[in-house]
Formats: C-alpha cells, structure tokens, sequence
C-alpha cells in the first residue's frame, strides 16, 4: 500500500519586491511523480539545488504544491483539513538536532510531542522508554542534551519523532553536521527502526554511502526525477549518476576502474565484501 504518492508535483518559490510584485520565480520541481510503499526504505539524492529538501517538506505539508499533488497516507497535503494528521504520520527529522531539541533533558524532549498529542502520561513514559531503546539512548535518558555528541543528539531528535507514532520518518540530510563515527551510529539507528518498527524512512541525503541498503533510490536534477531503481541498478551506472554532479560509494568508484583495466568485476558493486569476494573469483595467472 502506499505511503507517499507524489503526482505531477511543480513548485516554484516567488520572490517579490518592497512593492509586492513579483521580481523572480524560481521553480524548484518540476514535473515530479514518485510512490513510496508502506514500510519502504527510500533515498533521495542529489546535488545542492536539485529539489531533494524541497521536496521532503511536501511530504510533511510544510510547503504546497504550485500545481500537482502530494499524497500521505491516503491524504492529500493541500487539504487543511489533513495537515494535522498528516504531521502525525509523517515525521521529519531535519539536518541539524539543535533545532528540534528543546528541553533540558533528554527524556523530557522525547516526551514532548507525545504530550502536545494529548498523550497520557503513562504512556507517554512508555513510548520514551521504547524510543530511546530503539535509538540505542536509553541509558541517556536523565543527562542533558548539551552533553552529547552530534550523533547522539540526533539520535534523539529520532526518538522524539518516533514518539508520536509516526507510520514514515523523512529525514532531510540529517548527517550532514555529523563527523563519520555519527553519521554510522544514526544511519544504523535508521535502518534498525526501517526492519525492527516497520517505519517508512524517507533519506535525503548527498553521501552515497548511505543509501546501499535503501529499497529503491530516487536522483533528481534540476527539480526533476532522473533516475530511480534499486541502490545497484544506480550505481551501475556510473558515468550517468557523474553527470548529474553526484559520486558513488568509494569501493563502488574502486570497482568501476578495476572494471576499466579489464578485471572481470561485476557493476553495482557496493560493499568492501562484495568487491573482495570478485576480486578472489579472479583466476590466477
């Protein structure tokens, strides 16, 4: 069943003058239809000012389509009448934890949307314990979030998310204030809720090496969608993905020369173990 259905979607962003005319419009997507099925591990990747943010905040009715549509879980984002419920199906993480955390404590921030809900309090104890859990934070629960590394704080900026029950999780470029040990402890953290909570993840993202375990992989260039398939379908073409300012993962880059010098390796090669695996397939000389 779907989760998100995106139809025909356009928008622009309208600058104006002192005077209130139009002095530029900027269209951001152009043109733009993609699903995503319930519980679906998704990428969206592109270069800076391809349209991927924009994008991410119409699944979460932050923006509105100019034309077209937008789709959550059966509601169309240009309803008011569903902004509401549409905010609680999908949650969005965005790029710096800073911004979302707000209390002094990391269990009273993981709390906090679960109780503007209407959440009993009971419950709302129950789902910060389960969160954090989930997240790997739960003995963090009493310190405060200025304590934390940046992989930590946005590991609870997750939970506090998770906490409201959401059925899909966007996350807009969230490692991307993040040193390389903090990017892997929150991508784990996402793929275990993706497998063990059935949540739809939605990753914007411009680092390849996050997207190789997605279920399927958007690219978008210049606000339109220019490929998509599964993360080796994309990565196997690796001329095509450079021209649209984008790279691939290291050993995928590795395995392309390789390939080029006339060693039979496969295309779409994706991890370490893969790559080591046809390298020994290699017959001797």
């Amino acid at each position: 069943m779907e989760m998100i259905k995106v139809q025909n979607l356009s928008f622009e962003y309208i600058r104006r003058d002192e005077d209130g005319n139009v002095d530029s419009i900027n269209k951001a997507i152009d043109q733009v239809d993609l699903e995503v099925q319930k519980g679906d591990f998704v990428a969206i990747l592109g270069a800076n000012g391809s349209g991927k943010s924009t994008l991410a905040k119409h699944i979460n009715a932050i923006l509105y389509p100019t034309e077209g549509s937008v789709w959550v879980n059966g509601m169309n984002t240009s309803e008011e009448k569903n902004l509401w419920n549409i905010r609680q199906s999908a949650g969005m993480v965005f790029q710096n934890p800073d911004n979302q955390i707000i209390a002094t404590v990391v269990e009273e921030d993981v709390g906090f949307g679960p109780e503007n809900l209407g959440v009993p309090t009971e419950e709302i104890w129950e789902r910060v314990e389960r969160c954090l859990k989930a997240v790997g934070m739960l003995e963090f629960r009493d310190q405060s979030p200025n304590k934390l590394s940046g992989g930590q704080k946005q590991r609870v900026a997750i939970a506090g998310i998770m906490a409201m029950k959401p059925e899909c999780i966007v996350l807009d470029e969230p490692t991307a204030m993040l040193d390389p040990n903090g990017r892997k402890e929150v991508i784990a953290t996402i793929r275990e809720l993706n497998k063990k909570e059935n949540v739809t993840v939605i990753l914007i993202t411009h680092h390849m090496d996050e997207v190789i375990y997605a279920d399927k992989v958007f690219v978008m260039d210049h606000g339109n969608v220019v490929m998509e398939g599964t993360p080796r379908e994309i990565f196997s073409k690796v001329e095509e993905i450079k021209k649209y300012r984008l790279d691939v993962p290291q050993v995928t880059e590795l395995a392309y020369e390789l390939r080029k010098e006339g060693l039979p390796i496969p295309k779409g090669v994706l991890t370490v173990d893969e790559l080591v695996e046809a390298l020994t397939k290699i017959k001797r000389v």
